[in-house]
């Protein structure tokens, strides 16, 4: 994925209000009742036999290899807790807006004689909640990753650049060179 894309699962992930199950039989169990009691929906979401998966569930197996541990976490993340961030993301989409932190490269094309050589800033700016539901939107239809940087950079140039329409307002930012993006809501 896209650092975009991840800084959205992050933020969404941290509006739980439990944290998720411990152990691996746990974790094991929830993606379980998740599949409907289907161990081969389980196992071929996990990239595992169906046997594996099983010997979790009776405790024969305890500890994961490390990088089973951090597939089984990931996919027990995805489906944890959904009334809950559909919740959240409902309230940034209608109210609350989202929060974008990033340190990127930010170009201009704007009118003659002013600077256009990007340069790398350093952003904290809160976006308001239409920005908010159209990140959402896009991806839950499934955009990628440059769409989704088009959207941020819009809400940045409108919000942080053109202070709200109030100065430069033929000016057009470029988003590049994203060094770290974080997301809050």
């Amino acid at each position: 994925m896209g650092i975009i894309q991840d800084s959205l699962d992050r933020a969404v992930a941290a509006t739980a209000t439990r944290p998720i199950p411990k152990s691996a039989p746990a974790q094991m169990r929830f993606l379980l009742k998740q599949a409907k009691g289907s161990t081969r929906a389980v196992a071929e979401r996990l990239g595992v036999s169906q046997r594996t998966v099983e010997r979790y569930l009776k405790g024969q197996l305890r500890r994961p290899r490390k990088d089973f541990a951090a597939r089984l976490e990931r996919e027990v993340r995805k489906d944890w807790q959904p009334r809950v961030r559909g919740r959240a993301k409902k309230r940034a989409a209608r109210s609350g807006g989202i929060v974008i932190e990033t340190r990127a490269r930010f170009g201009f094309t704007a009118a003659p004689g002013s600077t256009d050589d990007g340069r790398v800033r350093r952003l904290t700016q809160h976006l308001p909640p239409v920005y908010a539901a159209r990140l959402f939107d896009a991806q839950a239809a499934g955009a990628t990753e440059q769409q989704l940087q088009a959207i941020a950079a819009e809400g940045l140039q409108e919000i942080y650049f053109k202070d709200r329409g109030r100065r430069a307002a033929d000016l057009e930012v470029e988003f590049t060179d994203i060094d770290y993006v974080e997301l809050d809501f």
